[in-house]
């Protein structure tokens, strides 16, 4: 079959890419691993999955009947609604027509006679393998999709049930009278503990690095607030469309020193008790001055101490290597009040770290930890993974694991140069994790349609990047990290440190969301300055 455009993936990236595109008459094949559509949210269905962002902005702009039509129940969606509104969508659209379930992609190379992609695939069930060409190739891969397992000693001899957080059954595993080790803290750790304690005998949480967690005070819309929130939907959108996060929330009216000191407690109460990621960007200059950071970060560990019982406890949970909010502020519900329960124990990994995984369960420097069953909440080869794994080749034999040996460069945060008509939403370059995911990707799947329509409308065969073009954009990217405290979380993902062997640089682009949709814009409105479009 040739297409178009092939897009990978079926999360909120992917169908809106497949949309777009057929809205605007190009045929589209879509690809997907899953059996349906959902993403991120098919495959992340561990206990107490759910989102850190509002759930009216988690949500579709492109359609206002959509929009007014789609109801969500709580104020923070958990991953069963965030699903069942993904599938509303594609039953709304018809976009599971335009998909292959079931496939993987294991590869892709352009080929230059032809002026596109072949990408090949196969089938996940029957292990067939097959090739499928468009001109124009589209990685709606996501940022958080490719599992991270890391390769601890022991780990293939253990005798229990071992599940992932970011590929959990579809049908949840009984832990009731089980002996749970959880290996990992970061966001999913920190919001299956709560539940996973409730049901388990005993549950050990093996902790390397602290992370900042913040109560995330959900409820219902009530009637009232739901028909508010549909008459307000046009002035929130236009709120989001250049915020710094794409979303209407603002920070104080003043920086954190230049409030007084009862000023500053207010704010920083104000954004606790609001919740969730929202607390990192409490003054302006939060992400940016130490001093501001150590203000908000001050308020947390407070907050941390009063919580949790055990003054050693505590003090293990909170973090000693980097600024607040610099690793993303996880949320949860009950997380630090989960370590005051009598079935649940703290290993500090930096105190005692892993030997290896035995039969029985793990075994630390100091201890043995028996164990029914395993769960490795460690997350993802986050930003660049799903690329690398498939690992496309261009015209010239450029590979992109070869092209980003010494870290992601991309021109936009959306294309790579030495890849011809291949595009990526939410990957490293871009504001991607930064940002509401949903506007972000609504932006960037509408520039790339438009590139693809101006190429079609001129005779353009190929479209690619300058790599002075992409250097100069990948070096805007450092500089703007720069300029903030993030690269002083050297143990964050956002880095790439989770993974062995990863180059660390920060990848996501910290200048905001609002200031990266004007440079794409400004870039269309210079007649795509800085790619090269070729003709035959």
């Amino acid at each position: 079959m040739t297409a178009d455009v092939i897009v990978i993936g079926a999360g909120f990236a992917g169908l809106y890419a497949v949309r777009r595109a057929v809205s605007t008459g190009l045929s589209v094949l879509g690809i997907e691993a899953a059996p349906d559509v959902g993403g991120t949210w098919y495959w992340n269905r561990y206990p107490g999955a759910r989102c850190d962002v509002e759930s009216v902005d988690y949500s579709y702009s492109f359609d206002e009947a959509l929009q007014q039509s789609w109801t969500w129940s709580e104020r923070f969606a958990a991953q069963p609604e965030i699903l069942a509104y993904l599938r509303h969508v594609a039953d709304r659209f018809d976009l599971r027509r335009h998909y292959r379930f079931g496939v993987d992609v294991i590869g892709a190379e352009f080929d230059q006679e032809a002026g596109g992609w072949r990408v090949r695939t196969r089938d996940i069930s029957q292990g067939g393998e097959s090739s499928h060409a468009a001109q124009f190739f589209v990685c709606a891969t996501g940022c958080l999709s490719a599992v991270n397992r890391p390769d601890i000693p022991g780990a293939d001899d253990f005798a229990g049930d071992v599940y992932f957080t970011a590929a959990w059954p579809r049908e949840d595993p009984d832990l009731r009278g089980k002996r749970v080790g959880l290996i990992g803290t970061g966001s999913s750790g920190i919001q299956a503990v709560p539940i996973i304690a409730g049901q388990a005998e005993r549950l050990v949480v093996f902790q390397r690095s602290a992370n900042y967690s913040i109560p995330m005070p959900n409820r219902p819309w009530s009637a009232e607030e739901q028909r508010r929130i549909r008459e307000e939907y046009p002035e929130r959108r236009r709120m989001s469309a250049y915020a710094s996060a794409g979303t209407p929330h603002g920070t104080y009216h003043k920086k954190a020193l230049e409030a007084d000191p009862d000023e500053r407690i207010e704010a920083l109460w104000r954004r606790w008790r609001e919740g969730g990621v929202l607390f990192a960007k409490t003054f302006p200059d939060q992400n940016s001055d130490p001093a501001a950071n150590d203000v908000a970060r001050e308020f947390a560990e407070e907050r941390i101490r009063e919580i949790v019982h055990d003054p050693v406890v505590a003090a293990d949970l909170i973090p000693v290597d980097h600024p607040i909010g610099t690793k993303r502020i996880c949320t949860d519900a009950g997380y630090y009040a989960t370590f005051n329960r009598d079935n649940v124990r703290l290993v500090n990994l930096r105190r005692e770290p892993i030997d290896a995984i035995v039969p029985e369960g793990v075994r630390t420097g100091a201890a043995t930890y028996p164990c029914d069953v395993l769960v490795f909440a460690t997350g993802f080869d986050a930003l660049t993974g799903a690329l690398t794994r498939i690992d496309p080749s261009g015209p010239r034999g450029a590979r992109l694991r070869d092209i980003w040996a010494d870290g992601p460069v991309t021109f936009l945060g959306l294309m790579v140069p030495g890849l011809p008509n291949l595009f990526t939403i939410s990957g490293p370059g871009s504001p991607s994790v930064l940002a509401n995911m949903v506007l972000h990707a609504e932006v960037q799947v509408d520039w790339v349609i438009e590139l693809m329509l101006t190429a079609r409308r001129l005779g353009v065969h190929e479209v690619e990047p300058r790599r002075d073009a992409a250097d100069a954009w990948t070096e805007h990217v450092a500089k703007a990290a720069e300029q903030t405290l993030f690269p002083k979380a050297s143990s964050s993902w956002y880095l790439g440190a989770n993974i062995e062997g990863k180059k660390r640089i920060f990848m996501p682009y910290a200048g905001g969301f609002g200031t990266y949709r004007r440079h794409c814009e400004a870039v269309a409105d210079q007649n795509y300055a800085g790619l090269v479009l070729t003709t035959r």
